[in-house]
């Protein structure tokens, strides 16, 4: 999938994939796409609920290993 700016959260515990998401997602212009990559395995749940609350939407995410990987489009 194309995306815009990348976001290595690997190695971060809650709720810094979210917080680092966020002011990442702040960073881009509306329609653009922001990849994550992170390690915390609450990050799934978390992610999906932060693009619920927020009006970002999650694209796609998958698991590879240890590694969750997210796309999410700003608003």
């Amino acid at each position: 999938m194309n995306y815009d700016k990348e976001l290595d959260a690997r190695g971060l515990a809650c709720p810094l994939p979210i917080v680092k998401t966020r002011k990442a997602l702040n960073e881009l212009s509306s329609g653009q796409v922001l990849r994550v990559v992170a390690t915390d395995s609450g990050s799934v749940a978390d992610m999906k609920a932060f693009s619920e609350q927020t009006g970002n939407q999650l694209l796609e995410s998958s698991q590879e290993g240890g590694t969750y990987t997210f796309y999410l489009k700003r608003r």
